[in-house]
């Protein structure tokens, strides 16, 4: 085991020069790929943690190269009817639209923030993985988003609109809504003043996804409305891919729920 964890460290130290050295995308890429390679060999050859941490960080470093890399370069495309001749198309990289979203995501993390993280993992001998650096990125984005967040309208109204950015028990995944937007607790959610900016007659609609109907319901009483119906928006494709419970959702919910008296106009309803 000694003598292959001596073996690894050669080919770690290579990897760092290189990154060090290196210029372009495509090498930053290659290194992150070995690195990878290296770390999954030394885990199933059973080396030492450290040694899987050593390869893991090398990795992340990379991958927060490339991050900064696809932030820098405006010819990088990820591809579709939009591109330009002259652009470059992630997939011509190897790289895919999520390893691009999440390596600018890592890349976003402080130094200081990231030097930080390592140096504790490390101390405390956890593992050292990329998903632990998602997780900070996406904290400290919320935090931020959550500051600038403008207080709601002052005033009464009769109409009321509103998609909540439900919090999703998938959290670090790619297809999270988490990675792409800030999300709030149902609890967070229901301490929105709504109930105030509504007239004492007003209707409120309300998105809700299927893993969400429960807290969509109480939302509405929370808020100060009754649940009344529900139009359903069939989409054309999948939001993140085939993702889902049990089925992968390809449909989301319009609550129409209403406070007082509020009813459309005579002969102007939609179906459903």
């Amino acid at each position: 085991a000694e003598k292959m964890e001596g073996s690894q460290l050669i080919h770690l130290n290579q990897a760092r020069q290189a990154l060090a050295l290196a210029k372009s995308i495509d090498e930053v890429k290659n290194i992150r790929d070995k690195a990878e390679a290296l770390r999954a060999y030394a885990k199933q050859a059973g080396m030492s943690l450290e040694m899987q941490n050593e390869c893991a960080e090398i990795k992340l470093r990379a991958e927060r190269r490339a991050g900064e890399m696809l932030v820098e370069n405006p010819d990088i495309h990820p591809g579709g009817n939009q591109a330009k001749s002259h652009d470059v198309i992630l997939s011509d990289l190897g790289i895919s639209r999520i390893q691009s979203h999440r390596w600018q995501l890592e890349r976003s993390v402080p130094e200081e923030v990231f030097e930080k993280l390592v140096a504790e993992t490390k101390a405390e001998a956890e593992e050292l993985t990329s998903r632990g650096v998602l997780a900070i990125a996406l904290k400290l984005r919320r935090q931020t988003q959550i500051q600038n967040i403008p207080d709601l309208p002052l005033g009464k109204y009769q109409v009321i609109y509103a998609d909540p950015p439900w919090a999703y028990d998938n959290t670090g995944l790619g297809g999270s809504a988490e990675s792409h937007y800030p999300t709030m607790s149902t609890d967070e959610l229901a301490q929105l003043d709504v109930s105030s900016r509504a007239g004492d007659d007003a209707v409120l609609f309300l998105w809700v996804t299927s893993p969400f109907l429960p807290e969509g319901l109480e939302l509405c009483q929370a808020w100060g409305f009754e649940y009344k119906t529900s139009f359903v928006w069939i989409k054309d494709r999948a939001t993140y891919g085939k993702l889902g419970f049990y089925n992968y959702g390809q449909h989301e919910f319009l609550f129409a729920a209403t406070k007082g008296s509020c009813l459309p106009q005579l002969g102007s309803l939609e179906p459903s």
